[in-house]
């Protein structure tokens, strides 16, 4: 088996078992997006600065090493296993079909690159991008409603302890909520219909424990 076979059927098999694996799924970015800062928490205060003054200083490095910076994705880019099996693929189908052409040499193997190059750019990709559309999405867990608001179902308990219903990922769930010791220490209590904020979960027990709005 010659180099252009080899190839052409390593392409293949990579880009066949990335599609049916879901490997080539880039990582759908599910969060929420919650931030502490967000929902006025007194005491991450010192967190929101840090996290500015992270900011600024990546910003600053971004801006000396921006060359850098691109060049180096460029070439992370060109290490995607799909781009690779994409190239493959290209090499070895252009290969081939050229070959009554040019039989062997260096012309072939230019030929070929630039039929791989091609091929990975304006066939694989689009072809990539719109089957990866209809990829499914992760279903979210009870830990993506952190910092989310729920609404209590009944009263609590003078142990600070009732039932919350919350929306995941679409669904309505009732859970089992303690209210946090800094508010059951102030008296707070929580009557059906309230509104609370989800503050921890702990999903292997469907608990959480939850703060006065």
């Amino acid at each position: 088996m010659d180099l252009y076979i080899s190839s052409l059927v390593l392409g293949a098999v990579g880009l066949a078992a990335m599609a049916t694996s879901g490997l080539g799924h880039q990582g759908h970015a599910h969060s929420h997006g919650h931030g502490d800062g967000g929902h006025g928490h007194a005491g991450h205060g010192n967190g929101a600065h840090s996290h500015a003054g992270h900011a600024l200083a990546t910003g600053a490095r971004g801006a000396k090493q921006g060359g850098r910076g691109g060049r180096d994705s460029f070439l992370w880019a060109l290490m995607s296993p799909r781009i690779l099996f994409s190239l493959a693929l290209g090499f070895g189908a252009a290969g081939e079909l050229v070959s009554p052409i040019f039989p062997g040499g260096v012309v072939r193997a230019v030929a070929a690159l630039a039929g791989a190059v091609l091929f990975e750019r304006f066939l694989v990709t689009p072809l990539w991008n719109f089957t990866m559309r209809f990829a499914s999405q992760p279903a979210l867990t009870l830990e993506s409603a952190i910092a989310d608001e729920a609404t209590a179902v009944t009263a609590f308990d003078a142990n600070g302890q009732g039932i919350v219903s919350v929306e995941v990922d679409g669904q309505i769930v009732q859970v089992l909520a303690t209210l946090l010791p800094t508010d059951r220490s102030l008296g707070v209590r929580v009557r059906a219909g309230q509104r609370v904020r989800i503050e921890d979960v702990n999903a292997s027990s469907n608990r959480c424990t939850v703060s006065l709005i």
